[in-house]
């Protein structure tokens, strides 16, 4: 970059006034230009220091003056340094536990120029997703909207897609909840050619004029419209590639743990939030939201093919494929069980305490190899003390990874058995022992024939019905020779639960029905006022309710207490008849005096 790249701008440097314009009102065009020149001369030195030092490094760039007081906040940074040009570097993560000693190199180096007044602040790219993370986006904006004299490819990707999500919020900032990056740049992988992957999630449950896909694309056009400008604004080639969801849409994909929302809410990072996002993100490392069949085939899938892999690659790669390979089946099947998802350093002894303690569903050997490979190798390797590997050491961690990944694909199907076996159990009790209620019926074959006879041809349901309920049976009958696998087990419950919804609702018609058939509305007259009460019959006892008590008629009047009346009705549910002691109405005589039945 050459000084021409650096714009006249307020870089933070106090300038002291010259001789010739020590008495004037204002200062001295020439000389402030000479001042701001030499500026960008020392700031291109000392890019250029850096660069060749540190060679790794991603970006360079100066911090906006207006911004400098967030940063000041953030880091307990005195407020005199507010005065200074603040530098913003930005380094692999990798490079992190450096940071202390490249702080000391250009420290060293600035010294050398004492009229430099520059602040450092060096983070890696984890540490701004950190900030984002933590909702402090003023901060995460103002970083990428720094001065750049040096970039990679991370500034550029991360200031256009702060230009675009500023141009999208200033048209329609109501619609927007969520506005997230993703992708290569997020990876720290991102390049001056990257594509940027950007997530908008448009809340459109409060719309009301328009359909909902019509919102969409109209709010579609306009985030695409300001692509092509958000770029010409940042000046990069990095090309934006919004992705636009409804927040109903999303969330349906979200409560069926889609592969793509669940890697999305993983590993996206929320530039800006309005309290979607990031509980979503919580609540995928609580374990709330559950992966689906496929999420989990696509976990288990990862150690398919490392043995080759291995093979191939050097010391760092097979230790880390291997690790991966036994670690991200172990996660998959935790989950499967139903645990939240466990961090790496969880797994072992989660794997223990559950598969091999509690439910003894897995051998100790298994354990053993997970030991030795997580906390031996891996660990050793990590922490300095496993420098090489033999090739005979290299062939036994292969055999023993394949042993291993294939004994999980076994457990997973011991799993996915006997949550399928209690599944399916449970959808047949629930629905059998509700349809022995309502027809009264006990054996299988009764209650079924029954239910078409009496309930579907008579047109209280309907065909489809009958059709669910036998394939519950066959469901059930099919599982047990074997034959039903656990998407099969999956659409069972859904479709259980709908005629189960139904039989429910039926039940509590008739209950209404029979309860509406005892209700009598009595009108008598009280000291020459008309008054009404209601009469409650129920088997062979009624309930009179007047002047906000309770009275029983049986033989007799008596006080009565609600539980009383609860318990009648309960009994009452489900007969089609109420059975009413004409002794009642001598009773409601002597009570009220003359009265007429309302209804």
């Amino acid at each position: 970059m050459t000084d021409d790249n650096i714009p006249e701008m307020n870089l933070g440097k106090k300038y002291a006034p010259t001789k010739e314009s020590a008495n004037a009102q204002t200062p001295n065009p020439e000389q402030f230009k000479k001042e701001i020149e030499k500026t960008k001369k020392e700031l291109e030195k000392l890019k250029n220091f850096i660069i060749k030092k540190f060679p790794y490094m991603k970006a360079i760039s100066i911090l906006p003056p207006q911004a400098i007081k967030f940063f000041i906040e953030e880091e307990d940074v005195p407020k005199d340094a507010e005065k200074h040009t603040h530098l913003h570097l930005i380094v692999p993560d990798e490079k992190e536990k450096e940071i202390p000693k490249i702080k000391s190199e250009i420290i060293k180096e600035l010294e050398k120029n004492k009229e430099q007044k520059i602040w450092l602040h060096i983070r890696t790219p984890s540490n701004i997703w950190e900030i984002c993370l933590d909702q402090k986006f003023e901060l995460a904006g103002a970083i990428a909207m720094s001065f750049p004299l040096y970039d990679k490819g991370i500034l550029g990707a991360l200031r256009v897609a702060e230009i675009h999500k500023s141009l999208v919020l200033q048209k329609f900032e109501k619609y927007v909840v969520s506005y997230v990056i993703a992708g290569s740049l997020v990876r720290g992988e991102a390049i001056k050619t990257s594509d940027v992957d950007v997530f908008v999630i448009i809340n459109d449950t409060d719309v009301k004029r328009m359909p909902r896909l019509e919102l969409k694309e109209r709010l579609r056009g306009i985030i695409y419209q300001y692509v092509a400008e958000a770029s010409a604004l940042a000046g990069v080639e990095n090309k934006l590639e919004p992705q636009i969801y409804l927040l109903t849409d999303f969330w349906e994909a979200v409560k069926d743990a889609h592969p793509v929302m669940f890697t999305f809410i993983r590993d996206g990072i929320p530039l800006y939030d309005r309290g979607t996002f990031m509980p979503w993100k919580t609540l995928l490392q609580m374990g709330r939201l559950k992966p689906s069949p496929e999420a989990i085939d696509m976990f288990m899938s990862m150690g398919d093919n490392t043995t080759k892999r291995a093979e191939r690659t050097l010391l760092e790669i097979v230790i880390g494929d291997i690790y991966w390979g036994v670690i991200t089946p172990s996660q998959a099947l935790l989950m499967l069980y139903g645990l939240p998802p466990p961090t790496p350093k969880q797994v072992v002894s989660e794997m223990k305490n559950i598969f091999v303690d509690k439910e003894k569903m897995l051998e100790k050997k298994y354990l053993d190899i997970l030991e030795n490979i997580v906390i031996h190798y891996y660990k050793g390797y990590e922490h300095g003390k496993i420098k090489k590997v033999s090739g005979k050491e290299v062939d036994k961690l292969l055999g023993d990874m394949e042993s291993y990944i294939k004994r999980m694909k076994e457990l997973r199907e011991q799993i996915e058995k006997r949550t399928s076996e209690k599944t399916i159990e449970q959808i047949y009790k629930d629905v059998f022992e509700l349809l022995g209620q309502l027809t009264n019926q006990k054996s299988q074959p009764a209650i079924i024939q029954f239910f078409e006879k009496d309930f579907v041809k008579s047109g209280k349901f309907t065909r489809q019905h009958l059709r669910i309920l036998n394939d519950i049976v066959k469901a059930r009958a099919d599982f047990k020779k074997g034959k039903l696998d656990s998407h099969k087990v999956d659409s069972a419950r859904k479709n259980a639960s709908i005629l189960i919804n139904d039989l429910i609702e039926y039940s509590q018609r008739c209950e209404l029905i029979s309860l509406d058939k005892g209700k009598m509305l009595i009108k008598y007259k009280d000291k020459g006022t008309e008054r009404t009460s209601e009469l409650l019959n129920c088997e062979n006892v009624s309930f009179l309710f007047k002047d906000n008590k309770v009275k029983k008629l049986t033989d007799k009047i008596a006080d009565a207490e609600m539980d009383e009346v609860a318990k009648a009705i309960e009994k009452q549910k489900g007969k089609k008849e109420v059975q009413v002691n004409p002794k009642v109405f001598e009773l409601l005589k002597r009570e009220l005096g003359d009265f007429d039945i309302v209804l």
